[in-house]
């Protein structure tokens, strides 16, 4: 599959960076869920109800255009804050960035979270060179999250790649649907129980439980 690969598209939340490792998703949820309380209270019940950040953030634009931009906003704020504590790459991250790059493959991340983040945690590392380009949530347009396949279109543009050339490492259903949606192929990262099965239900096209075997077959392919 990788020797059809032109282009490598890496999740960031899973296959490079545990994001809310070091300052719990929890609480990231239950700040944004009081933010939006301020703008409609019942939403803001609703939203307690919740331990995903980005649940909420789907949830904001029904309480008007002013209480999505403070969801964005406080959202942000919280991963930039987040990644500086997350702690080094996932395991194998770096291999795989480095495999891609030494392969001659372009190389992009492509996230639900703010590019933002995702370039602080790269510069924090000094990752910034192994990647060519970073495509992060379309700010104030939750519905553009994947697995609406927005992101990857976006990237597989930068990239001047056609999406079917292109493959997506992920760790979620929503990367392997949104990859289906643009043609283009899947490996699931399966990095917690249960995930095996999820991602080969959701049509992953392989599955991994290390992203050391990611590095592998990019070295070998």
């Amino acid at each position: 599959m990788l020797e059809a690969t032109r282009a490598v598209l890496f999740d960031f939340d899973g296959p490079i960076c545990d994001v809310f490792a070091g300052s719990p998703a929890p609480d990231v949820a239950r700040h944004l869920a009081e933010t939006l309380a301020e703008f409609d209270a019942a939403l803001g019940s609703k939203a307690h109800g919740t331990d995903d950040p980005m649940e909420i953030l789907r949830l904001a634009p029904q309480g008007g255009e002013s209480a999505l931009r403070a969801i964005e906003e406080e959202l942000t704020k919280a991963e930039v804050t987040a990644v500086r504590s997350a702690g080094p790459p996932i395991p194998g991250a770096v291999a795989a960035l480095e495999a891609a790059r030494a392969s001659g493959r372009k190389v992009a991340i492509v996230s639900n979270n703010s590019t933002t983040c995702v370039r602080a945690f790269l510069r924090l590392h000094e990752l910034r060179y192994l990647v060519d380009t970073v495509v992060g949530r379309a700010p104030y347009w939750p519905d553009a999250m994947k697995p609406d396949p927005h992101s990857l279109l976006m990237a597989s543009s930068e990239l001047e790649t056609h999406p079917r050339d292109c493959t997506l490492i992920g760790d979620s259903v929503t990367d392997v649907e949104a990859t289906k949606a643009t043609g283009g192929r899947s490996i699931g990262f399966a990095n917690k129980p249960g995930k095996v099965r999820a991602l080969g239900d959701a049509g992953a096209d392989v599955i991994v439980t290390t992203m050391a075997a990611v590095a592998k077959a990019l070295s070998s392919s």
